[in-house]
């Protein structure tokens, strides 16, 4: 699906919800693409054609693909480091060669996630920061897991309990095995974050959407900036009621659309800290005041 620079975010934020397998990203010259991918049956054949996108027009071409396209993904899906401390590495490459770099194993399998899209890397630097400044203590909730590869580090780092939540089952399937292929215990649910939020523990990452976002806000603000109160979840809301979170990082925003997030969540009680940027990708660091 190619797009105008301008029509990105809303193209963006429909194929985040309707695309099980992730999406793939280019940009260029006055327009922006997005790919998905899919077996047999789970896309519709169409071809080329065009549709509505605000008040423009995107353009849609469908490709079939060669039959090995899922082993393919794998010459693309190579270690990284991340501040020097976490690497993350698909489980066919070897360990770091420091051991007193945190090793991480995430396949993503049909979820979003590697941990290289700068979204992610922001995360887990900010993640880092807050670890090395002695707060990767109590409980963290991470709101659309995707490959669960945010849970991961933060219950690597010391955060505990840690749980995450997906809209779409592959994520939870693959955040599931990721866990265990790390040795850590994280429980996973599917939820709809749109519909409603679960209960929050003292630390929050959301690697998703603009609009999703400023719909997690709306919730937080209707329910006392806290959650929803979740008994079957103790270890996430240990009190009653339970404590609302003080440190938020969120990503997976454009630059333009930080500001906008921003005063979404000040309305919640919660003050922007830092942001960060990198290439055409913005992040923050809230704090409760």
């Amino acid at each position: 699906m190619r797009c105008s620079p301008t029509q990105a975010d809303i193209v963006l934020a429909e194929l985040t919800v309707l695309a099980p397998n992730g999406v793939e990203e280019e940009r260029g010259e006055g327009y922006v693409e997005y790919a998905i991918y899919g077996g047999e049956g789970e896309l519709p054949e169409l071809g080329e054609v065009e549709a509505a996108a605000g008040d423009g027009l995107v353009e849609v071409v469908a490709t079939e693909v060669p039959d090995d396209w899922a082993d393919r993904w794998q010459d693309f899906h190579k270690p990284l480091l991340v501040g020097d401390r976490l690497w993350l590495r698909p489980s066919w490459e070897p360990l770091h060669p420091d051991p007193e770099v945190t090793d991480l194993v995430v396949d993503p399998g049909r979820a979003f996630g590697t941990g290289a899209h700068p979204t992610t890397r922001m995360c887990l630097e900010l993640l880092l920061g807050l670890a090395a400044a002695g707060e990767a203590t109590g409980g963290l909730v991470d709101l659309g897991t995707g490959s669960g590869v945010l849970a991961i580090a933060a219950a690597r780092l010391g955060w505990a309990p840690v749980h995450g939540y997906d809209h779409e089952a592959p994520a939870i399937e693959a955040a599931t095995a990721n866990a265990a292929a790390n040795s850590v215990e994280i429980d996973f649910e599917r939820q709809n974050l749109r519909e409603s939020l679960p209960a929050l523990a003292p630390s929050v990452v959301a690697n998703m959407t603009a609009p999703i976002l400023k719909r997690v806000a709306e919730q937080l603000a209707e329910s006392g900036g806290r959650g929803r109160v979740r008994r079957s979840l103790p270890a996430v809301a240990p009190t009653d009621p339970p404590t609302a979170p003080a440190t938020w990082v969120l990503s997976g925003l454009l630059p333009d659309e930080v500001d906008g997030v921003a005063a979404a969540f000040g309305r919640c009680g919660l003050d922007e800290v830092e942001r960060r940027q990198d290439g055409d990708w913005a992040a923050l660091l809230l704090r409760r005041g």
